[in-house]
């Protein structure tokens, strides 16, 4: 079983039958049918990372009985909605056109598509809807995101299905910051406040779709704030851009002015800046500068910040993979030479992650990271036969 989004005009009684036919299609004993209920039924997820689906072997996943509510919950979880009472509501307002729901989903799916002639139509036709916000109630944190249709360029944070980038994204963009979107607006989302921007540079979709740095180009020249906006975990655009990857963004954030900061700094490389602002700077900065140079593959950084006194085996702070050491994360993104200095200076191996429940090795071995699992396997040894690891 493939589960197929339906169009935004779809009735309650169509998602009742796509509920009925997940239900009967894991009846018949199908994988695809039984992993949908795994991923998207509260009951199935973890007590503590909600949306990670419980370790569960073969047999406990196959002995797991379903019916026609859980079907229906599973459904709406699909969608992202909090549940069947949530998803139905929406229908409803859909099916009687709520002026205040209609029009906006209709210029979500115009911007998540890339129809630029419907949405500019959608916002002549209705002014206001360039500040309108999105009523949907979801299973995030918090329930109702508010995001605004330029959230929705980002690509991130909303509901999943609709979280991809067209070619044009630019120009549906520049459409509406044209109509008076508003570049710094905040969306409640990941337990905090969040502008595009923010999200633009931790959004893997406009990434791979390669506009990602031009849409920095378009908001930064239209003033989005460059600096610390918001709150929560994402609040500085370039420690953003680091924590997810995406280097390059980060960099064309620098260019246009954003203003470094010690975590920043050390994940870009900035030897010569972050001698200077490391003794003025916080205990938490400092710890998220040593998480985001690791993770970036910045040797030489990472050596000043272990020689300042960083503990390389403090798991990483919100907001930088808090579920891994700085080991976990060097190893994911490859960088041989910073997991070589890591463990000389007493990283340990045997941590394991709060997630996955692995060790850096075991990261190694799944990401089929080679080199870096042999020489975690060398040290290993090393430790066994020597009782440490020397440099």
């Amino acid at each position: 079983m493939q589960f197929v989004a339906l169009p935004l005009t779809a009735a309650i009684a169509e998602y009742e039958s796509q509920a009925e036919s997940l239900l009967e299609a894991w009846r018949a004993g199908d994988a695809g049918a039984l992993q949908f209920f795994h991923a998207h039924l509260p009951r199935m997820l973890d007590d503590r990372v909600k949306w990670l689906p419980k370790r569960l072997s073969e047999e406990e996943l196959r002995a797991a009985v379903f019916d026609m509510d859980d079907a229906r919950t599973a459904v709406a979880r699909g969608y992202d909605f909090a549940g069947w009472e949530a998803l139905a509501a929406f229908a409803a307002a859909i099916e009687r056109r709520d002026p205040e729901v209609y029009p906006f989903e209709r210029a979500v799916d115009a911007v998540a598509d890339g129809d630029l002639a419907s949405l500019r139509s959608l916002l002549k036709e209705y002014p206001g809807l360039v500040r309108a916000r999105s009523k949907r109630v979801t299973h995030f944190d918090p329930p109702v995101h508010r995001a605004t249709l330029l959230h929705y360029v980002a690509a991130n944070g909303t509901e999943g299905y609709r979280q991809r980038t067209p070619g044009n994204a630019v120009e549906i963009a520049t459409a509406l910051l044209d109509a008076g979107a508003e570049a710094d607006a905040l969306a409640n989302l990941y337990g905090g406040e969040c502008t595009t921007l923010s999200l633009l540079v931790s959004s893997c979709h406009p990434a791979q779709a390669g506009v990602q740095v031009p849409l920095i180009d378009l908001l930064a020249a239209r003033g989005a704030s460059l600096a610390e906006t918001g709150t929560g975990n994402w609040v500085s655009p370039v420690e953003t851009a680091l924590v997810f990857g995406y280097r390059d963004a980060a960099e064309e954030l620098v260019r246009h002015g954003a203003p470094l900061s010690l975590p920043a700094a050390a994940g870009l490389g900035r030897l010569k800046l972050v001698r200077e602002l490391l003794p003025e700077s916080s205990e938490l900065a400092r710890h998220r500068a040593l998480a985001i140079a690791a993770q970036s593959g910045e040797v030489e950084t990472t050596r000043l910040l272990l020689e300042a006194g960083e503990d390389p085996n403090r798991f990483d702070p919100p907001g930088t993979h808090s579920h891994t050491t700085p080991l976990h994360q060097a190893v994911w993104a490859g960088h041989l030479d910073v997991v070589r200095l890591l463990v000389a200076r007493g990283a340990r191996l045997d941590i394991r992650d709060t997630i996955y429940n692995s060790t850096p090795l075991g990261w190694a071995e799944y990401g089929g990271r080679e080199e870096i699992a042999a020489l975690l396997r060398g040290f290993e040894r090393a430790s066994d036969k020597y009782g440490s690891v020397e440099p």
